[in-house]
């Protein structure tokens, strides 16, 4: 049995997890970050079974959210709407072409990058380029409001942008809005197509590291790991449910602030301690 120690620890990254996965300030980034400040680095905690296992509790909030949305079999939508529904999977599906040919071949060779150099230096980048491009986008009006309007060449450039996420503290969903916000989608659509291409992306993902996963899964690790899923799933309804209708209201700009107080931060960190 894991020890209580462990098992706050697995609800503190489930928490930080449920947060930013879906939020554009980099799941990825803060996990480590987070898990370097909490010594899990060395353990269960920094292996990447856990750091991308613990993926599918959030995961798992989206289809709970959207299910109705992602069911093309729904027994109360009309044969148009099930239509549309078909057209936004193979959306999706065209936009993960680009991330599973480069993802695959560059996936080994991305891990050498995840320290805070690397992590740090795109927080900054991207939290920049967020407040540029609202600022940019201000002067111009939107182009795609709805998933029936996208057009399956803006899925696939979309999930171009989401190639750039391989790099640690991108942020997956910050890639994607940016690249679709910066093709002319309006930020509703950005998020939430950006919540739908994580489905098949971080499952693709979360099972390509269980199956190269070289070490021993003891019962403590599962338990650990179901704990932080539990728990990342809780915490991502919240914070999707806030997303979405944040961004009814506000732009993107706070997280572009966020991520460039939170890169500045963890420099100075580094350079000190």
């Amino acid at each position: 049995m894991p020890s209580l120690i462990d098992i706050l620890k697995a609800v503190f990254l489930g928490i930080v997890e449920g947060i930013t996965e879906w939020l554009p300030i980099s799941s990825t980034g803060h996990m480590i970050l987070v898990n370097e400040f909490i010594g899990g680095e060395a353990g269960f905690f920094g292996t990447d079974l856990f750091l991308y296992g613990i993926q599918l509790g959030a995961i798992l909030a989206i289809v709970t959210l959207y299910f109705r949305k992602l069911n093309p079999f729904a027994p109360s939508k009309s044969r148009e709407e099930k239509h549309g529904t078909w057209q936004m999977w193979f959306k999706v599906v065209v936009a993960c072409l680009p991330a599973a040919v480069i993802g695959l071949i560059l996936n080994d060779f991305m891990d050498k990058f995840e320290n805070w150099m690397v992590i740090s230096t795109t927080l900054i980048l991207y939290g920049v380029g967020f407040i540029l491009i609202e600022s940019y986008n201000k002067r111009r009006s939107v182009s795609v409001s709805s998933m029936n309007a996208m057009t399956y060449k803006t899925a696939l450039i979309i999930g171009a942008f989401q190639v750039l996420s391989i790099v640690p503290g991108t942020s997956r969903s910050g890639a994607t809005i940016l690249g679709a916000m910066l093709i002319g989608c309006s930020r509703e659509i950005s998020a939430e197509f950006s919540f739908f291409l994580a489905i098949p992306v971080m499952v693709g993902v979360s099972f390509l590291k269980l199956v190269t996963f070289e070490g021993v899964i003891s019962s403590t690790d599962w338990i650990i790991l179901a704990v932080a899923m539990v728990v990342a799933y809780v915490v991502s309804m919240i914070a999707v449910k806030f997303l979405t209708s944040f961004v009814k209201r506000h732009d993107f700009k706070v997280f572009g602030w966020y991520r460039i107080v939170l890169g500045a931060a963890v420099v100075a960190y580094f350079l000190i301690f």
